[in-house]
């Protein structure tokens, strides 16, 4: 698990250092839109958060909870793009922050199926962001394919650690899982203060 999430971090600094040097075209779409989930504490908390409620609910949510995540954040993302404002986007975020650390802390036996139902909700949210702050003369489908790779990246950077979790134990996790949400939960009530 630990050589897991150093992958992730070395792949996050690849990309930091590929965009120094990108030049023109796709690729500069693709940089700009893997860097822009990262530039934000509420996006990296929320999709890591993301990543250990579907590791803390095992079997299928692994993937199920993911996938509903990045496909509602990219539909998000494209009705940003086609020029459909939504309200309260950045107070809608600053929540999905909060209730993701509560869950991941309070360690809801939540079905599956409201787990997708829940990430997805914000999910939007989220997309909506990034497709609102593409800039004009960028491809949308290069920037899309970005956040998109960003957020698979940090999820399962939140699924690796979620699992070594689980392996230290029944108790010993849970408590882990509680302090991991509970850090997130606290950082997303800042958040939502400012957004206010």
């Amino acid at each position: 698990m630990a050589r897991v999430i150093l992958y992730a971090i070395a792949l996050s600094l690849a990309t930091a250092a590929a965009h120094a040097h990108a030049g023109v075209g796709a690729g500069v779409g693709i940089d700009h839109g893997f860097s822009h989930p990262l530039g934000g504490i509420d996006h990296v908390l929320a999709m890591v958060a993301v990543g250990l409620l579907a590791a803390r609910l095992g079997g299928r949510a692994l993937w199920l909870v993911s996938l509903a995540f990045v496909s509602m954040m990219a539909a998000g993302g494209a009705l940003a793009m086609a020029g459909m404002h939504m309200p309260f986007v950045e107070i809608g975020i600053a929540l999905s922050v909060v209730a993701f650390g509560a869950t991941v802390a309070l360690g809801f036996p939540l079905p599956i199926a409201a787990a997708m139902a829940l990430v997805g909700a914000f999910a939007v949210l989220h997309g909506h962001a990034h497709g609102a702050e593409m800039p004009e003369a960028m491809s949308g489908l290069a920037y899309g394919v970005g956040f998109v790779l960003a957020t698979a990246a940090l999820q399962a950077a939140g699924v690796a650690l979620g699992l070594a979790i689980g392996r230290l134990g029944e108790a010993r996790g849970a408590r882990l899982f509680r302090a991991c949400g509970s850090v997130v939960g606290v950082v997303g009530i800042t958040i939502f203060a400012g957004a206010l």
